[in-house]
This record gives structure tokens, sequence and C-alpha cells, in this order.
């Protein structure tokens, strides 16, 4: 494979870590550029020493000037606690990170990913949710900054691609899990293990019954790198997820098992505008990147715990209040 000069915006993040991993594994020099609002740079403290990585502190609100052949736009917070803490902030993020991204694609004649999000699909009436689904989205609640941020973004990609021929991927991510979670970062699987390590109680919203579907990091990595890789006759959008449904209620009940934990369940109201389900269909991603989920949840849980196990909580602090 000839190497490539990449760049991955929030490249410190949970996500965006694991492809710098990979990518520099592959030989490509990486940039990675990072505010480091809700990543940590211990994520690639492994990598600083490697001759083609790179790590820049920067703000993708702010424009940027490099020579790359791909950029991956993996920046944005994406817990509800951290985009809602500062939602303004977190629109600016998706719509002037897109913007900026997709000028630098089209001055270097660069390939551009952008890592979109099921949260384009809102609380959705169609089930399982297929890219032709155009969504339930409120655009003014609490989620909107997130949700229509992202859908702004994918505008702004497609009317690159269209106006002015930029090569571009787009991917939308469901829920993923793994090693590197931030602690405090407020998403279910990490909320659930810190809780059930720590023998507290396990908080669920409602009565238990929404569902996910819960994806282990290096399969979705895995799938964008293939998108990336893909034929230009497929720039998405393409859902990336795995497609097996679990309630947050047997998402508990089975990092309880896991743990050895003896916490207890404790239910609390349902947050406005959560969704009450949320499944890919993934037949896309099967018929253009060959691809599908390989880690099942247990085992992927499995390692999860252990990280979590092995981690100095004290190192971390919540990015924001709203964890």
């Amino acid at each position: 494979m000839k190497s490539r000069r990449i760049l991955v915006t929030g490249g410190a993040g949970f996500l965006g870590s694991h492809l710098c991993d990979r990518l520099v594994a592959q030989g490509h020099d990486v940039i990675c550029i990072d505010n480091f609002f809700t990543s940590q740079k211990i994520n690639v403290a492994h990598l600083l020493n490697k001759p083609n990585f790179e790590l820049i502190r920067h703000d993708v609100t702010h424009p940027m000037w490099l020579e790359v052949d791909e950029i991956y736009n993996m920046a944005c917070p994406a817990a509800p606690g951290h985009y809602q803490y500062n939602p303004i902030k977190t629109m600016k993020t998706s719509v002037m990170g897109a913007i900026n991204v997709l000028g630098m694609a089209k001055r270097c004649r660069a390939k551009v990913l952008q890592a979109s999000t099921s949260e384009v699909y809102g609380d959705p009436t169609v089930h399982p949710q297929p890219e032709t689904y155009r969504g339930n989205v409120n655009p003014i609640g609490p989620r909107a900054c997130y949700d229509e941020g992202k859908r702004a973004a994918e505008t702004l990609f497609f009317d690159y691609h269209r106006s002015n021929r930029v090569n571009i991927r787009v991917v939308r991510i469901f829920n993923t899990y793994g090693p590197r979670m931030h602690p405090f970062d407020g998403r279910v699987v990490s909320n659930f293990i810190r809780q059930a390590l720590n023998n507290e109680n396990i908080t669920i919203f409602g009565e238990g019954k929404q569902s996910r579907s819960f994806c282990y990091v290096d399969d979705l990595v895995e799938a964008i790198i293939r998108m990336m890789n893909a034929p230009d006759s497929f720039i998405g959008p393409c859902n990336i997820g795995n497609p097996v449904e679990f309630t947050m209620k047997q998402l508990a009940e089975l990092v309880i098992e896991l743990t050895g934990s003896k916490s207890q369940l404790v239910y609390k109201a349902m947050p406005e505008d959560d969704p009450s389900q949320r499944q890919p269909d993934i037949t896309l991603a099967r018929k253009h990147l060959g691809w599908e989920p390989t880690v099942q949840l247990r085992e992927g849980l499995a390692r999860t715990i252990e990280y979590f196990r092995r981690l100095d909580i004290s190192q971390y602090r919540p990015p924001t209040p709203n964890y």
C-alpha cells in the first residue's frame, strides 16, 4: 500500500486515537489535531515517538493550512453531557469544522471522510434505520446542537462534492464502545462499568426498555478505513454499527455479571428527546465494504472492563459538569 499523508481531526479522542493507531501501523504519515476538550493526550502518547506521527493542538473551528492526501474529520464532542454543555460551540465544531476540512480538501485535492452519526435519525419512526430514512429530529431541543450540526455537516459535504467535485465519504456511526472511552464521558457503557466496578447503584433512565446497538471500536475503525478506500462510486452516507440490539436493562445486567459487582439498578426519568430505539440497517456496508461487526457484546465488554480496571480514574476529570 502506498504511504499517504493523512490528517485526523479529533485524533486524540476515543475513536480518533484508535484510527491513528491503525493508520500509523500501516505506514502512513499521520497528522493528529485535537483541542483536548473531551480527549486525552494519553490516548496518543504511545505514538509520539513514531517518525510518521505528529500531534498538533488545534481547534477545527479555525482554518488549517496543511498539505495532505486524505482527511478523516472525527472532531466533535459526541456524548450528550459534553455536547449540551456548550451547544453553540458544538454546532460551530460540526459546521465550521466541516467547512474548514472541505476547504482544505478542495485546495489539496484530498479525499475527505465525515464522521457523521446515527443521531441524524433523531428518535426514529422507522426501525431499523436505513440511510434513506430522513429522520425525526427536534430542531430546537437540547440535543439539536449535535443532531442538526451533524446533519448540516452532511449537507456541506454533499454540496462541496456537487459544486466543487471534492472527493467525499460520509459514514453514520452508531453507538461504539471499547478501551480509551473517557470514564466521565456520560455514555451508557462507561457509566455502567464505572458504577459497577465501584459497587455503586447503576442508573437507568425510564424503564430500561429503550434499545441501542453497540459496536466494538476495532470493528468500527475497520469499517471507517474501508469506507475511505472504497471506490469513488460509493461515497455514502453509509451506516456503521452493530445491528444486534440490546435494551439498557440487558446491558446493565451483563455489566454486573462480567464485573461481579454488587450494584443494584435504580431508575430515573427519561431525558428529553432521548431516542427509544436505535439500530442500524447495514445492508450498504455489507454490500459495498464487505464489512460487518465480528466482536460480540460480551467479548467487547470484557475487554473494555479490563481497560477500566487498569485505569487510574483519579487522573481523569469530567470535561464538563454534565457527565
